[in-house]
């Protein structure tokens, strides 16, 4: 498949070393390109670095922590004395998880005879790109492009992110120690995650949302199971409200608000005030206007089957439109090596799973109940707790419920959501269900293991067909 001649350095470069880039990298070089990797910082990208391993590595730590602290081991007929929690421990912790993380990706784009260069990129023309170094500053040619740059933190326009007192997620994960307060700025993915952390630690977190509930992309049932178990852990939350403004005061701050439906005003002060309002694009610095690559106006590269305005560029994982995910980012990797290699991949955008990995955690893949009610489609939905679960019992892990939402023709899943400790690893089932476009009943006629939290999966099926186990409630149509 090498295509190279002399006119090119490479077949393909991938500018950017995250999990979209480096897994388009190994799979170009599967396919027998001549590839090469450019990260101007760390590989793994944001999700390895600052993003979704350092937060879970916190997130268990904070989440034992928590679980001791509070009599949890009771539950089991443990006694153990109180724990203290050794913060910079803990962060030296995860830093190690990074590091040995980070280690292993250079190796598999070693073994996989990928080359990996380190700088800054920027495009030239369509086949040449300039990669300025702390040593040299070098061009190189390739006949095709993966712009794989991942994205960046976002704040408001009134809002200076310092990283002291009014901090990014990327200083949210390296605290030394536990703030007494801090102020969360929105209430999706990140700011669930990470206020927990700092909550179950000892720190009063409240959540400031502009929506009227939090975890606003998931299904609703998820938004508001979530609400309810995390306040009851220690979480203060204000919805439905607006920040007009933060004042950083040196040693703490003050967030100024306003109440949507009545416009009345409020303040609150923190030592900490953690800004998660989402993220955005890092497509400004790469010269794409210079090569008439097409952006939309929110600075997305506008893609038609991860192809850009121009024939041998293409772009993949948060620099595109749609969920800023890690897994989704890899598939769009190998599916852009494997396109430019020929072939026809196709992916599913419409049911990639989405977790919050909070405690419980909340996940959902397909369509939320809000959707299906809005577009007129006739379903039927199949809903059971996992208080009747024996795993579940035996675990202390009762919190949460399986929800299946299926076509009332012809019986197709059309989405499935999970509130539960475990949640991120039981949507995994669901997802191959969906895939292969199952229906209530072929999760009925599948055997599960027991006990084992994934009979729920089964129970709530069996639900959706209206054949409750007994003492569950009966199906619900819209």
């Amino acid at each position: 498949m090498n295509i190279s001649n002399n006119n090119f350095d490479f077949d393909i470069i991938i500018i950017g070393g995250g999990p979209g880039g480096y897994n388009c990298a190994i799979r170009a070089s599967q396919l027998g390109f001549k590839v090469a990797c450019i990260e101007k910082n760390k590989l793994g990208g944001t999700c390895l670095n600052v993003g979704c391993i350092p937060s879970k590595a916190l997130l268990e730590s904070s989440s034992k922590y928590k679980l001791i602290n509070d009599g949890w081991l009771d539950k089991f007929g443990l006694v153990a004395s109180e724990i203290k929690a050794d913060i910079p421990k803990v962060i030296e912790t995860k830093n190690k998880i990074v590091s040995d993380l980070c280690g292993g990706i250079g190796m598999l784009l070693s073994s996989n005879g990928i080359t990996s260069i380190s700088g800054f990129a920027s495009f030239v023309d369509k086949n040449t790109i300039e990669v300025v170094s702390e040593k040299e500053t070098k061009k190189y040619k390739a006949k095709y492009f993966v712009i794989a740059t991942g994205s960046n933190v976002s704040s408001l326009p009134n809002v200076t992110i310092d990283e002291k007192v009014v901090i990014s997620s990327d200083s949210g994960i390296n605290l030394t120690e536990v703030p007494k307060d801090m102020i969360v700025i929105g209430g999706g993915v990140i700011g669930l995650e990470l206020g927990s952390v700092w909550s179950r630690f000892g720190a009063k977190v409240t959540v400031l949302e502009y929506l009227d509930r939090v975890a606003a992309t998931m299904d609703e049932d998820i938004s508001s199971e979530l609400l309810k178990l995390l306040k009851r852990d220690g979480l203060a939350f204000n919805l439905g409200v607006s920040v007009t403004k933060v004042e950083n005061k040196g040693t703490y701050g003050i967030v100024y608000y306003k109440n949507n439906s009545d416009g009345s005003e409020h303040s609150i002060q923190s030592e900490k005030i953690l800004v998660s309002v989402g993220r955005r694009p890092n497509t400004d610095k790469l010269n794409l206007d210079k090569i008439g690559v097409t952006l939309t106006d929110r600075g997305f590269i506008k893609t038609t089957k991860l192809q850009t305005s121009i024939d041998n560029i293409y772009a993949i994982g948060d620099v595109t439109e749609g969920p800023m995910l890690a897994h989704k980012a890899e598939e769009d990797g190998a599916i852009a090596a494997e396109i430019i290699a020929g072939q026809k991949p196709s992916l599913h955008y419409d049911i990639i799973p989405s977790v919050i990995y909070t405690h419980p955690e909340g996940a959902g893949i397909g369509k939320t109940e809000k959707q299906l009610k809005d577009s007129g489609a006739k379903y039927m939905v199949g809903k059971v707790s996992f208080a009747g679960n024996g795993r579940a019992k035996t675990m202390r892990e009762t919190d949460g419920f399986v929800k299946i939402l299926c076509d009332e023709n012809n019986n197709k899943i059309l989405g499935m959501h999970i509130v539960h400790a475990q949640a991120g690893s039981l949507i995994n089932e669901c997802s191959v269900y969906m895939a292969y476009g199952a229906a209530p009943d072929d999760i009925a006629l599948t055997v599960h293991s027991h006990p084992d939290l994934n009979e729920t999966i089964r129970a709530a099926a069996l639900d959706a067909l209206g054949r409750p186990m007994a003492s569950l409630p009966k199906k619900k149509k819209n």
